[in-house]
């Protein structure tokens, strides 16, 4: 029962993880856009950070959920 719901959590981890790496290319964007305000662009280039964090951390429980889904 347990890999089942280490399964569950990989695959909603995975989808954290491309959510956020979806968020974080939108705002990269943006922060790259020259017709932004440079407060707009601040807090992309900011949020694109935050995403990164987010990814990367959905990205290693997704790993470790993975791991034990098989054991």
């Amino acid at each position: 029962m347990e890999s089942v719901k280490n399964a569950a959590n990989y695959v909603g981890d995975k989808t954290n993880e491309m959510t956020s790496g979806a968020s974080k290319e939108a705002n990269k964007n943006v922060a790259k856009d020259d017709n932004a305000s440079v407060g707009t662009r601040a807090s992309a280039a900011k949020d694109a950070a935050s995403d990164k964090m987010d990814e990367s951390k959905n990205s290693a429980s997704a790993e470790g959920n993975k791991q034990q889904a098989k054991n």
